[in-house]
């Protein structure tokens, strides 16, 4: 089975959950930026979680099913039809031979997850089919997607057509803890920091969001180099954060003040242009619990599903 693309949007990549392991040779990790969002989509179709499927950038992907599947679209939200016909997200639906799959552009959310049943079978590289844009590694031939491109399918799993899940709601707000330059800001940057409501500027991208607000001019702001990761945030000279995402390089010489938590990546990564987020400082306590919050809900959506198999 295959899918044909016939317009690919904004920017439209191969993913899945990214190649861990080999940032010690400056290879980032990769794979989709709301993981949460494509390991949901992949169990709606039957597949495994880490599957490989289309990070949709703000919409507006057309594509064309050559054979019969199934699919189901989590993310941003983004409205969709099949055929002509309004289709809902979250939810699995089935495509016939020749149906032709027409996306809008997301009214909220910055990126969309489309998963089809057996996975998109492009060659793993390094372990993963993600793709890194940066170095042209993995995905499809390295680059984001283009009209005319042909993605080959996986062999799928039967699963039922209508399963559905609830999007999580997003919010403004990104939970963070202190990072190791939280004590090179005055108490007057550190609550601004915290205190002021940003703007994610329009130059942002896979390796980072960028903010606009107050200045804040930081006293050793560009450090030796050292390694970074996805969550970190970043005080450049400008004064102005980069939440780091599922792109980040391997190592930078920004002061990093905060660090986003685990569990609230995927919130980061849904930020669009224009968008206003809040930080809000939690212990290293409720980071984890958090965490967990979010894997026992993603437990027991793939138990509910494994039983109406």
């Amino acid at each position: 089975m295959s899918v044909v693309i016939l317009k690919a949007g904004p920017q439209a990549t191969v993913e899945d959950l990214g190649r861990p392991g080999y940032r010690p040779l400056g290879v980032p990790g990769g794979g989709a930026c709301d993981a949460p969002a494509l390991r949901i989509g992949n169990l709606l179709v039957g597949n495994a979680e880490g599957a490989a499927g289309l990070e949709i950038t703000l919409g507006g992907l057309q594509l064309r099913f050559e054979r019969a599947g199934l699919f189901a679209l989590t993310g941003a939200a983004v409205p969709a039809s099949l055929d002509g016909m309004p289709i809902a997200g979250w939810c699995s639906v089935q495509a016939r031979a020749g149906s032709v799959l027409r996306l809008g552009f997301a009214s909220e959310g910055a990126r969309a997850y489309l998963c089809l049943a057996g996975g998109i079978a492009v060659p793993p590289v390094l372990g993963s089919r993600s793709t890194g844009l940066l170095a042209g590694l993995g995905g499809h031939h390295g680059r984001a997607l283009q009209p005319g491109d042909v993605l080959v399918l996986g062999e799928p799993v039967p699963a039922p057509v209508g399963r559905a899940v609830r999007a999580p709601h997003r919010g403004e707000v990104l939970r963070v803890l202190p990072g190791p330059e939280w004590p090179l800001l005055t108490r007057e940057q550190q609550k601004a920091l915290l205190g002021a409501v940003w703007s994610v500027s329009p130059d942002s991208n896979r390796m980072g969001a960028r903010l606009a607000g107050p200045a804040l001019a930081v006293e050793a702001a560009s450090l030796p180099s050292h390694a970074v990761l996805p969550g970190v945030v970043q005080l450049p000279p400008s004064g102005q954060p980069i939440v780091l995402l599922a792109d980040a390089q391997t190592t930078g010489g920004y002061a990093k003040p905060l660090v986003v938590i685990a569990a609230d990546l995927w919130r980061a990564a849904q930020l669009r242009p224009g968008d206003a987020l809040r930080f809000a400082e939690v212990s290293t306590q409720a980071a984890l619990v958090a965490l967990g919050v979010q894997q026992d809900w993603i437990n027991r959506i793939a138990r509910r599903l494994s039983w109406a198999m």
